[in-house]
């Protein structure tokens, strides 16, 4: 267990610590972390704030069982929660928690699940592509390339991997498993790459990178939960309270910038003089745009270059 916190690296670690301080105050504060991960933020936090109670979601019974062996010495003052985060007000209902003072998300795939490589989330090791949080449920990322039809697979590379070929990668994709199927990342690999043209000195990382992170948002049902658990976060915040948002595509941050302007602006219609009780701003932000990783952690830990951060703190009802 050891060995596998000391390789995990919390991204933007000190910041996100800085950004909640402010609000863990008072007696017995509460935080969610919504992405539990290996519990590196969240052992961060416990270690930070001696009457703190953190509460930890992770869709992945894996991670979640090697992060509460590993938060284990904070006692009850952590506690471990197998669910998706568009659950937070679902489970705060169950455990009896009104309000808390802090919630962090650290979206995308954990740094334990993109190196086993039996997960099949990453195209740089040959492995099974299942890239499924939960193995235990759902449909796995070489199910989905069996079954969705072309025009079903396009979308979901053009749509959640932003990807530019994504037509004639469907296409070879329905091609090639009309004669195989396609069970394993080499396969996916060999297809993308016959369709993406390669542009020397042009070429940014692997040609299939897009295409992987399309399927993992598609299998994973990734941006619909996350619209719904960004307002139900803010809901759950008590006044003073701040949430922290660290995303990793254009997606996840284009979902999260609309929720937080959309709460940081009064519903009263401009033309009327005074501000309609109740209909006041909720949240106020307090990153100007996107926050990035420091170049100093980037040479540490360059899985955090793709970083986005926001954070924002919760207004008292006009």
């Amino acid at each position: 267990m050891n060995q596998i916190a000391n390789l995990h690296e919390p991204v933007m670690l000190h910041r996100c610590l800085d950004l909640l301080a402010s609000s863990l105050h008072g007696s017995n504060p509460v935080v969610i972390d919504a992405t539990l991960g290996l519990g590196g933020h969240t052992e961060a936090l416990l270690s930070s704030h001696p009457t703190l109670t953190v509460i930890g979601f992770d869709r992945d019974p894996v991670a979640l069982e090697l992060a509460s062996e590993r938060l284990s010495k904070f006692g009850e003052r952590f506690r471990g929660v197998l669910a998706t985060y568009d659950q937070i007000q679902s489970v705060l209902d169950e455990l009896g928690i009104s309000s808390v003072q802090g919630v962090l998300f650290d979206l995308g795939v954990s740094s334990m699940q993109l190196d086993s490589a039996e997960r099949g989330f990453a195209y740089a090791q040959d492995a099974p592509l299942d890239m499924r949080m939960d193995q235990t449920q759902g449909t796995s990322a070489a199910e989905l390339l069996g079954s969705a039809t072309e025009d079903e697979l396009a979308r979901i590379f053009r749509v959640f991997g932003e990807e530019r070929y994504a037509n004639p990668i469907a296409r070879a994709i329905v091609r090639e498993r009309s004669v195989i199927p396609i069970t394993t990342s080499a396969q996916l690999n060999r297809i993308v790459e016959s369709v993406v043209p390669k542009a020397p000195g042009k070429q940014s990382g692997h040609p299939a990178k897009r295409v992987y992170q399309a399927l993992r948002i598609a299998v994973n049902n990734e941006l619909a939960i996350l619209s719904d658990a960004i307002p139900q976060a803010i809901d759950a915040l008590d006044v003073g309270g701040r949430i922290v948002v660290l995303s990793y595509h254009s997606l996840e941050d284009a979902i999260v910038k609309q929720a937080f302007q959309s709460a940081a602006t009064s519903s009263t219609p401009i033309e009327l003089p005074i501000e309609l009780p109740g209909s006041g701003p909720r949240l106020r932000v307090i990153t100007k745009g996107v926050e990035r990783a420091s170049e100093i952690e980037l040479s540490q830990n360059p899985r955090a270059a793709s970083a986005r951060l926001r954070a924002a703190e919760k207004l008292e009802a006009a």
